[in-house]
């Protein structure tokens, strides 16, 4: 008997190893914790951060950021859903990337001030850069042997006893 749901066979399905519960643990973590800081320090992280940079209702935005974060993270720390929490994680970091780092190669980043040129770029974007790649692993490779995936991927492809 074929699996009744193949889509979700084929999100959940991991052929990475064991060892990837290393990258989801780094960029879980990361995600996890970033986003409750966007809470307990909204001046400096959370809205007060996305008005600095710009970004149109802060207020909105920039709990809405921290909530996809600790929802995502610990969706990847779980290793559940984990391509799925990867994806809005992806678009995070391009944003991120695009909105506060970019400005710092012609010096113009509202939160970086003093800050401009290539190097200042890339020192200040190595986190973001790291969360990216990440998650662009786990999109692409799935959250390995050692998850919930793997788990709910392995019981979907056996036929259901009747």
């Amino acid at each position: 008997m074929s699996d009744t749901f193949p889509w979700r066979t084929r999100l959940l399905s991991t052929t990475a190893p064991a060892a990837t519960i290393w990258i989801r643990l780094y960029v879980g973590v990361v995600f996890f914790f970033e986003g409750i800081q966007k809470f307990r320090y909204p001046d400096t992280l959370g809205t007060g951060r996305f008005d600095k940079a710009g970004i149109p209702a802060p207020g909105f935005f920039g709990p809405l950021d921290g909530v996809f974060e600790i929802v995502c993270g610990a969706l990847i720390l779980a290793g559940l859903l984990t391509r799925v929490a990867a994806i809005p994680m992806i678009v995070n970091m391009l944003g991120a990337l695009l909105i506060t780092k970019l400005p710092i190669l012609w010096g113009d980043a509202p939160l970086f001030s003093g800050k401009s040129g290539w190097w200042d770029f890339i020192h200040d974007s190595r986190t973001d850069l790291a969360q990216l790649c990440g998650s662009v692993f786990l999109l692409i490779v799935g959250a390995g042997a050692w998850s919930i995936d793997a788990r709910l991927a392995r019981q979907g492809a056996r036929p259901l006893a009747y």
